[in-house]
């Protein structure tokens, strides 16, 4: 097909997020974000509206976390503790953004970093925080040069600081920079990094909300989360649940878009319900010319591999869900008909293998295991067993048999990879070993593993 670009006009009713954007890509810095509606949701918020009917709006909008868990934002702050006398509370920024394929929070600070602030200056108020920080993936350089600016210009014009707006409240927001770990992207992994500590999820319960930060009461949202509250504020639940597409159930928009050797990746600002099939052949204008579409990741390399058979799937939580997947980020990779399931899946394991904190022994052992076979299975030196193996491992570091979701999530494409590309798998397996599973009746998979390892 020929790729013919699509323009898009971003409109404050139908792009919340995006509409402020340059198109040459700069800064949008104080005058012109506040010529653009800026900080309108947060006066509203400060000045006319007490915490608990913020808190309220938020969770009739139905804003759910943009993270990649998709719970509801609502219900997460209705958490934190109504006793007043525990007057020392922390909101996090998550801006880690660790997940391979996911670049959606970096354009959102890069470009529109007082919409994030003017959403923690709303989220700190509804939860009476008088103190946030914005953890920041290390890497993020100019991300966190254009955030301690707008920081900067925003105490500059009264909307951080003291007696914010006149209104007596009082927040202070710091960016914080990481040290490069994916697993700070799990929350109390990343409170213990905040405090200095080795980043190690934390046992729940207590959870963040009653016993975080210097063990004080903490709310942790991502970055695309946060930015969605000051729309909601200044437009109101009806019109927020109003822009998803269909008969989604998800509201309002997600910034969606796809990877790999597709003609135009990026990311782009769309209802939920939106098909996949539209954003890879409406937006991403397809496969490049001689590549045939193969399967796909919805959002981020720690999801399910789906194959075409799903690509008219709405793009939203519960119908990534049901096809066997998850939505993730929403940052979709496309895998062509040129590579291999096995070395990709190597890549990944690799990858979330060096990663894992090593705090439980099914996700510190296990996921080396897993990178052992597909090296041998890549090689073509695998042997009978090797498949059930990995499949076995799936099960074994599945949800509720590690310390936090860093294996389950690890084992998604795997297991997929497995279930819809089996043949490729099999193709590893060394021929004389199948000859000599025959002659001897089958070679228990234990007993190899004693032998190569």
């Amino acid at each position: 097909m020929t790729y013919i670009p699509r323009h898009i006009e971003r409109t404050p009713e139908m792009h919340p997020l995006t509409w402020r954007m340059r198109d040459d890509k700069q800064p949008v810095w104080i005058d012109e974000y506040r010529s653009k509606n800026g900080y309108v949701g947060a006066e509203k918020a400060l000045k006319g509206m007490e915490q608990e009917e913020i808190v309220n709006l938020v969770k009739d909008a139905g804003l759910k976390g943009r993270g990649g868990a998709g719970f509801s934002t609502g219900l997460k702050w209705s958490l934190m503790p109504k006793d007043e006398s525990m007057n020392i509370r922390y909101l996090l920024c998550n801006a880690d953004e660790m997940e391979p394929g996911t670049y959606k929070d970096r354009m959102l600070m890069e470009q529109m970093p007082h919409l994030l602030v003017e959403g923690m200056l709303i989220s700190a108020f509804a939860l009476k925080s008088y103190r946030g920080y914005i953890f920041l993936r290390g890497e993020y350089i100019e991300a966190a040069v254009n955030l301690r600016r707008a920081i900067e210009e925003a105490k500059a014009a009264g909307l951080l600081g003291k007696n914010i707006l006149g209104t007596g409240f009082d927040f202070e927001l710091i960016v914080h920079t990481g040290a490069g770990r994916y697993i700070c992207g799990e929350e109390t992994a990343l409170i213990n990094s905040l405090e200095g500590r080795r980043a190690n999820p934390r046992s729940k319960p207590p959870f963040p909300a009653s016993a975080g930060v210097w063990g004080k009461p903490t709310c942790v949202n991502n970055v695309e989360t946060l930015c969605n509250v000051p729309a909601i504020l200044e437009h109101g639940v009806d019109w927020y649940k109003g822009i998803s597409a269909g008969k989604s159930e998800d509201a309002g928009t997600k910034l969606m878009g796809f990877s790999g050797r597709v003609k135009n990746p990026g990311v782009w600002e769309l209802p939920f319900g939106t098909t996949a099939r539209e954003i890879l052949e409406e937006y991403a204008g397809g496969m490049r010319d001689g590549l045939k579409f193969k399967a796909w990741q919805p959002g981020g390399a720690g999801t399910d591999f789906l194959t075409a058979d799903h690509l008219d799937l709405p793009m939203d939580f519960a119908s990534i869900g049901k096809a066997g997947s998850r939505l993730g980020t929403a940052l979709a990779m496309a895998v062509d008909n040129e590579i291999g399931m096995v070395p990709l899946v190597r890549n990944l394991e690799e990858f979330f293998a060096r990663e894992s904190c090593g705090w439980c022994t099914p996700c510190r052992d296990g996921l080396p295991w897993s990178v052992k076979i597909l090296r041998a299975l890549e090689r073509g030196e695998g042997q009978p067993g090797d498949i059930e193996t990995l499949q076995q491992l799936c099960r074994q570091l599945g949800p509720g048999k590690t310390f936090c979701a860093h294996a389950p999530g690890a084992v998604e494409p795997l297991q997929s990879a497995i279930k819809y590309f089996r043949e490729e798998f099999e193709a590893g397996i060394a021929k004389q070993h199948f000859n000599n599973a025959r002659a001897i009746g089958g070679i228990q998979p234990n007993n190899l593993l004693k032998e190569r390892w």
